[in-house]
């Protein structure tokens, strides 16, 4: 009986724990949505841009030191009390494609580094390598989402 157990295991629970990039890519994914969402409403509670800097393997969040500034500079705290508020890839997983950096102005709206609207042509489509669904940021009232 133990032996027809640890066969079934090894048939159906072995392959799960062998493919963790499947696993590291649903939290990597998962951790950018959330720390979108972060970033959109900290601009709107603190009416102030923050921005969102993307590497291959990284995001980080800055803030502007004032209201109405659209220039980044300052130390966004994370939603886990980290500083600077930035998420990392583990395992071999990337973002496919570095996503252009964008930002959110004080109405949480999607900016450029100028400081101008972005369109719906204009916005980046955030895919994690390995996850099925992609990040959208809605244009006009930046609302990130699956």
């Amino acid at each position: 009986m133990v032996l027809i157990l640890v066969g079934v295991l090894a048939v159906f629970a072995a392959p799960r724990f062998l493919a963790m990039n499947d696993l590291y890519a649903r939290g990597f994914h998962d951790e950018t949505l959330a720390y979108l969402r972060y970033a959109h409403k900290t601009a709107i509670a603190q009416r102030r841009t923050v921005c969102a800097t993307f590497t291959g393997t990284n995001m980080g969040l800055t803030v502007a030191a004032v209201a109405g500034a659209t220039s980044c500079g300052g130390t966004l705290i994370g939603p886990k009390g980290e500083s600077p508020a930035a998420v990392s890839a583990k395992g071999g997983v990337s973002y496919s494609g570095t996503p252009i950096s964008f930002g959110f102005n004080g109405l949480g709206q999607p900016i450029d580094n100028a400081g101008l609207v972005l369109g719906a042509v204009d916005l980046p489509l955030i895919q994690v390598t390995g996850a099925s669904n992609s990040i959208t940021v809605e244009p006009g009232t930046g609302y990130v989402h699956e």
